[in-house]
């Protein structure tokens, strides 16, 4: 290093200790001791920290520290927003929104990277999430199909993580214990299948290589149960071939071929609810339905039925907890509450929590997740 570099370098240090005092010793709110005042920081809207950030260095450097997002789940004040990736026909416009569960109200995000703005369809991307991080990962748009990027709620920006080892396209992708893992797929979109499978580290920013799926598996849906990937091509028109699936296990990083029970019924979009696996059928009247391992079989929840007259298909459907949320064309909401019964049989309780705006009306959903914010 020259003598100049060295010189530059003490500088630049020298300026952020100064700036570091200058940001310590200013108060967040004057007249209240700081950690009152990051009380208060802490229950301040989710959609509005952008703004919040703006109003000096302090606050920029209080809110945007992930130790922040750390202090609201420890308090229990951080909240659950319902994110939603959605694409218009018509336009090949895509976006993605948060709608606040507490007020019902939507906010549209910052546009991904424009790299991400040029696919041919919203699934050829694929999308997983860390909730309690605040972090969604949309994978494998932009350069080559091995791009990955990164939303962090608490600043509400995009930013870029390691791409992927392997380029890949309509392809399956879940988080297992915190792992975002990225499974098979199409190498290019036009016919050339890969079954490589990857895991990627949030912590280090690094991808590694995971045993390949044993067969090419068209996408359709996947659920992660546990320390469990189930990966389903599922049933497709004209109904001439059965459906497939396999089943990785993350602490053997191995896989084995999906249960013929769980195949035969997994008849539509997934969520899983306590470690038990239900599907929304895309069939009749949408029933909701049960997977249990004990015996290979499906059993539909009983209750009441998906309120069919407001959604219509496509659907996105996520959840925690007890709580599961239905995102249907033109972007209605609808939430069922799942109950189990003293004899182990489920129910479900449906209302709908908002229905389109009008400017969403043409827009239909492809992927939803729930964060914590």
């Amino acid at each position: 290093m020259t003598e100049s570099e060295t010189t530059s370098n003490l500088k630049t240090i020298k300026d952020q200790e100064q700036e570091d005092t200058r940001t310590k010793s200013q108060p967040l709110i004057p007249g209240l001791p700081n950690e009152i005042a990051e009380l208060c920081l802490l229950r301040l809207p989710y959609p509005y920290h952008a703004l919040f950030r703006s109003v000096s260095s302090s606050w920029n450097k209080t809110i945007t520290n992930p130790r922040f997002l750390l202090s609201k789940q420890s308090l229990s004040i951080s909240s659950p927003y319902l994110f939603v990736f959605a694409f218009n026909k018509s336009t090949a416009r895509i976006q993605w929104q948060s709608l606040d569960l507490t007020s019902n109200r939507w906010f549209v995000l910052p546009p991904m990277p424009n790299s991400f703005t040029k696919i041919s369809s919203p699934h050829a991307l694929s999308c997983a999430s860390i909730p309690r991080h605040g972090k969604l990962y949309v994978l494998g748009g932009g350069d080559f199909n091995r791009s990955v990027v990164v939303y962090t709620a608490l600043t509400n920006r995009w930013s870029f993580a390691s791409p992927m080892m392997s380029p890949r396209t309509y392809f399956n992708a879940g988080n297992i214990n915190g792992k975002i893992m990225a499974v098979g797929g199409s190498v290019d979109g036009f016919g050339e299948a890969t079954t490589a499978v990857e895991s990627y580290d949030p912590e280090n920013d690094t991808w590694t290589a995971l045993t390949k799926v044993p067969m090419v598996l068209a996408k359709y849906d996947s659920a992660v149960i546990g320390k469990t990937m189930c990966v389903t091509e599922g049933w497709a028109w004209p109904f001439m071939f059965p459906p497939t699936g396999q089943v990785y296990d993350s602490e053997e990083d191995t896989w084995r071929e999906m249960s013929g029970g769980m195949k035969e019924g997994w008849t539509g979009v997934s969520v899983v609810i306590r470690d038990k696996l239900f599907v929304i059928s895309e069939h009749g009247d949408f029933p909701m339905k049960v997977y249990s391992s004990d015996d290979d079989t499906w059993s539909y929840v009983s209750g009441e039925k998906l309120p069919r007259e407001v959604m219509r298909r496509p659907f996105a459907v996520t959840g925690a907890d007890d709580r599961v949320f239905v995102v249907a064309g033109g972007l209605n909401v609808a939430e069922g509450i799942v109950s189990e019964g003293q004899n182990g049989e489920f129910s479900v309780k449906w209302r709908m929590m908002v229905s389109s705006p009008k400017a969403s009306s043409q827009f239909s959903p492809a992927y939803c997740h729930l964060i914590y914010v």
